[in-house]
């Protein structure tokens, strides 16, 4: 049995879980996140947690059944709380800035690079006295 699988997903104050068939939307103060659970995993919701079950126990239930709870909890504390991640650009002359809709990285090339940030990602950059840090922010953890 999958040990994360059979573990609830705690929805704490704030956040809605909507369960319609086999897609789930959550609803936080962040924003709203919706998936497909997959037909071999059933997901409902007791006493303010989402509980995950296999339908049958074949290898590949057993491992989806521990993927989708994971990927809920994702999802749960993305509307809750959010990700963010912190990226040091360390050397003389790496240097990093938001332009519109990319970050251009200048970064010891002969150019500089330029990067798209995708959509629901949020991307400041922070300067220190020597350091300068890449924040990135969003409530999907999977966002490319």
């Amino acid at each position: 049995m999958s040990r994360v699988g059979k573990l609830p997903v705690a929805i704490p104050s704030g956040v809605k879980a909507i369960i319609a068939g086999q897609l789930l939307k959550v609803e936080g103060p962040k924003g709203k996140l919706q998936r497909e659970i997959r037909a071999e995993v059933t997901v409902k919701e007791e006493a303010g947690n989402l509980i995950f079950e296999r339908i049958e126990d074949t290898k590949a239930s057993r491992a989806f059944h521990g993927l989708e709870r994971a990927l809920a909890r994702n999802m749960v504390e993305g509307v809750s709380t959010g990700f963010v991640k912190e990226l040091a650009l360390v050397g003389v002359g790496y240097k990093a800035e938001v332009v519109g809709k990319n970050i251009v990285l200048n970064l010891g090339y002969s150019h500089p690079i330029d990067f798209p940030i995708p959509v629901g990602v949020k991307a400041e950059v922070i300067r220190d006295n020597r350091d300068s840090f890449l924040r990135l922010e969003s409530v999907d953890r999977h966002r490319e």
